[in-house]
């Protein structure tokens, strides 16, 4: 049997403590393996007994990163599929508006603005139809260039660099992190770069996993949002929140949701990962809206009374540069 962290790609970084502050780990999970592509490997969570911030262990290098998301992650291609039909058919139809009213928006669909907002990790772009459907000057940013090219054809600027060496002639009014923050390596940086190019009074919308979802107790292993080795970090409502405090960031906004596509999922993993191997059923269009339907109108008092204790699936953060 493997032992946590060995894999097939090189480089795991051996972190020797958090890497937030630096802050001596204990181990919270172990055995987690990936759930939707198959990669080999083994990991633990760790939380930090000083911030309280959760990771995996052992933490992917950057090398490793770069490898793992070029092979499996992101746009590659897909196109005119059963599943990619019908997703483009509901994400831009009136059903999408309603179903993000009732389910929650973990993407933000339904925010209006008028002036300049950065989609970072705007993958193909279809977010950022949407937001420029609502108001917006909508550019994004997005490594994988496959991806950048299809929403270049869309009409839009999409600029293939990181965050870090992203620097714009003028600032945005708004910048959207809808699951990215969890996936890198430095958080605080992140959050530092995105100040860096808001302007003063521009916002910040953050969606991730909440680390103190009921649904990961329920689900253990093969909860979805373990998703290693692409989740290096695991937040509370209470680390979101201090770390955008720590960052400078003012009048933050926090509630919890719990999407049904997200319970789906994890009913998937459970039924059908198998350790390196490519969970295929998450890619089938019927069975998924069948557990999310599922899961909104029979799960609905259990999901609503997880997002009223703090136990919901997915963190929800709007924050201001001051």
């Amino acid at each position: 049997m493997e032992s946590p962290g060995e894999q097939t790609w090189p480089e795991a970084r051996e972190a020797a403590g958090c890497i937030l502050c630096g802050g001596p780990l204990e181990k919270q999970a172990s055995d987690l393996f990936d759930t939707r592509f198959g990669l080999a490997g083994r990991y633990e969570a760790r939380r930090c007994l000083r911030c309280s911030l959760e990771q995996i262990f052992p933490v992917p290098s950057p090398a490793t990163l770069k490898g793992i998301y070029e092979s499996h992650y992101n746009f590659g291609g897909e196109k005119d599929t059963l599943y990619t039909r019908l997703r483009e058919r509901f994400l831009f139809s009136f059903l999408n508006r309603i179903w993000a009213r009732v389910d929650g928006d973990i993407s933000f669909h339904l925010l209006r603005g008028a002036g300049r907002l950065l989609d970072i990790g705007c993958n193909e772009g279809r977010n950022l139809r949407i937001y420029a459907r609502n108001g917006f000057q909508a550019e994004g940013l997005e490594l994988n260039e496959t991806a950048a090219a299809e929403a270049r054809k869309a009409g839009f600027s999409v600029h293939t660099c990181t965050l870090g060496e992203f620097d714009p002639a003028y600032r945005f009014n708004a910048a959207v992190l809808s699951n990215v923050l969890e996936h890198v390596l430095d958080p605080r940086q992140m959050l530092m770069d995105v100040q860096r190019i808001l302007d003063r009074g521009g916002q910040v919308c953050i969606s991730c996993p909440n680390s103190r979802s009921w649904l990961r107790a329920v689900f253990g292993k093969w909860w979805i949002n373990w998703h290693v080795p692409f989740h290096i970090s695991h937040f509370s409502a209470g680390t979101l929140r201090k770390l955008l405090e720590d960052t400078g960031y003012t009048r933050i906004e926090m509630h919890q949701i719990t999407p049904s596509l997200w319970v789906a999922q994890s009913f998937i993993a459970r039924c059908f990962a198998r350790e390196n191997s490519k969970t295929r059923q998450l890619r089938d269009p019927f069975l998924t809206a069948f557990l999310m339907l599922f899961a909104r109108l029979i799960l609905f008092p259990l999901l609503w009374l997880g997002n009223r204790i703090g136990r919901g699936d997915c963190l929800l953060a709007v924050a201001v540069k001051p």
